[in-house]
């Protein structure tokens, strides 16, 4: 057989020692390069090009597994051989390893410190190609109860209202909240449409008596705490001006 030539044979017929998915139940995953993982989960390639072949060719269109996990299915889908069902396993595969991680990270007990909850959130937003929304509901005790996804896309396009974020407290259970959402470009600096909507969140908590304690915004390797900077109390202090207590 001339070099090269087993690429154009499907898996199957190769020898079961040299099939990446009999090599990783046999001998563990660590030992299989990242186009032998990929390929298991392509499962098949194309006419003329086995699944190894087309993993082989998403690390090279992409540059590395993190590029590729960064990439929008529109971009998967031009790849000839990569159909539906294809990148939703690979989409699948992705998130799931992103959740176990970020299930080691999340912060035992209450979550009071905003490094550690950045540390929790980085792996869930890093690397997502547009700005996703979530909300971190927390239970008296302020310990994660749940984080749902409330919006995907930049508020521009994708505006974030209070009643999905408290309707999410609500249906959760929650006690209290944390936002976050991720800023594509690296740069975790807040947007005048980021305050706005953080101080409309505050002041809704507040109606509802579900606290808003922190907003984080997710950079490339930093994040801003509405927190720390202390415009949570700004905020708060701003309600109380507008709604004083009587009595």
């Amino acid at each position: 057989m001339a070099p090269g030539r087993k690429r154009a044979v499907p898996i199957r017929k190769w020898p079961a020692a040299e099939r990446p998915r009999e090599r990783l139940l046999r001998d563990g995953p660590t030992g299989l390069t990242d186009g032998d993982l990929l390929a298991i989960l392509c499962r098949t390639g194309r006419p003329g090009s086995s699944a190894l072949a087309l993993a082989r060719q998403l690390l090279a269109r992409f540059g590395s597994l993190r590029g590729l996990d960064a990439a929008p299915a529109e971009a998967l889908r031009e790849i000839p051989g990569l159909g539906p069902a294809k990148i939703a396993q690979i989409k699948s595969a992705f998130e799931v390893g992103r959740r176990a991680q970020s299930e080691a990270k999340r912060p035992r007990g209450a979550a009071t410190s905003s490094r550690a909850v950045y540390a929790f959130l980085r792996l869930l937003l890093r690397d997502r190609p547009r700005e996703a929304f979530l909300v971190l509901l927390l239970n008296r005790r302020h310990a994660i109860l749940d984080v749902c996804t409330v919006s995907e896309g930049s508020l521009a396009e994708s505006p974030v209202y209070p009643r999905e974020v408290l309707g999410a407290a609500q249906r959760g259970h929650a006690a209290a909240l944390i936002l976050a959402h991720n800023h594509p470009s690296g740069h975790p600096a807040p947007s005048p449409e980021d305050e706005a909507v953080t101080a409309e969140l505050v002041a809704a908590g507040r109606l509802l008596q579900i606290p808003v304690l922190d907003h984080l915004i997710v950079g490339e390797a930093e994040y801003f705490s509405f927190a720390d900077a202390g415009l949570i109390a700004r905020y708060n202090a701003a309600f109380d001006r507008a709604w004083p207590r009587r009595g």
